[in-house]
């Protein structure tokens, strides 16, 4: 179908996964050949698994930290064209990534929630604060704000923890005049089902963006699919151009 006129003054939403961040080198967890068939969930991802083994933890998120600050891992065009969008929409963007990496930061979006944490923060469990850190971290690295030792951990939601800034990203659901979908398999919820609420309200316009159809394609208005990085600027230039 045709997409309707959107008006400049209307809030855009959009929503990225793990396909934008493969077309800039990162491993994704759930492909084939990703993080998930090579190490148990269970071990790695999950509270139980952090009071079993918090070395083992830490050691697989150490590895995910030095391997997105390797020098090949850069943002690609469709992270620039977000960063873009954001910048020029007049009505406001809202990007919300299920993405641990810093990939959209890099490319100039300030406007986002990492609705499932970041791999370069920490936690402290003992004094609650969240910290910027690019290190390895060990079972007796220091909280960098009360300074007491073996309390840190990722500050990464893990397996039956509660996604990030969910009161913001329903508020911003409800108010958007348009819901774009980028990278997504579908598979993970609350993200999943991100469309559906939108759809409810029937007021907003909704648009995936992916190599392939996601688990709920159909609930879009509008499909187009191939790489992010050739379609999202494209999509961009578009939207940009109705203004």
């Amino acid at each position: 179908m045709s997409r309707p006129i959107i008006s400049p003054s209307g809030p855009i939403v959009v929503l990225t996964g793990a396909g934008i961040s493969q077309e800039s080198g990162l491993d994704t967890f759930r492909c084939a050949g990703g993080v998930w068939s090579r190490v148990r969930l269970e071990d790695v991802a999950t509270p139980d698994g952090f009071r079993r083994d918090p070395a083992l933890v830490q050691e697989f998120y150490n590895d995910r930290r030095r391997g997105l600050t390797e020098a090949h891992i850069q943002p690609n065009p469709a992270h620039h064209a977000l960063a873009r969008l954001e910048r020029e929409w007049p009505g406001g963007v809202l990007l919300v990534t299920q993405n641990i990496d810093d990939l959209h930061e890099r490319a100039g979006s300030t406007h986002l929630v990492h609705m499932h944490g970041e791999l370069l923060k920490v936690r402290c469990l003992r004094c609650g604060e969240i910290g910027h850190w690019a290190e390895d971290v060990t079972t007796d690295t220091p909280c960098p704000h009360c300074h007491r030792p073996g309390g840190v951990r990722p500050h990464v939601v893990w397996f039956g923890e509660m996604p990030l800034e969910m009161d913001r990203i329903g508020a911003a659901l409800d108010d958007c005049a348009l819901f774009v979908s980028i990278g997504t398999s579908g598979h993970v919820y609350p993200a999943a089902g991100f469309v559906s609420a939108v759809r409810q309200r029937g007021l907003a316009h909704t648009v995936e963006l992916n190599l392939d159809p996601s688990d709920g394609a159909s609930m879009f208005n509008e499909a187009q699919y191939g790489p992010a990085s050739e379609i999202v600027p494209i999509f961009v230039d578009e939207l940009l151009g109705s203004i």
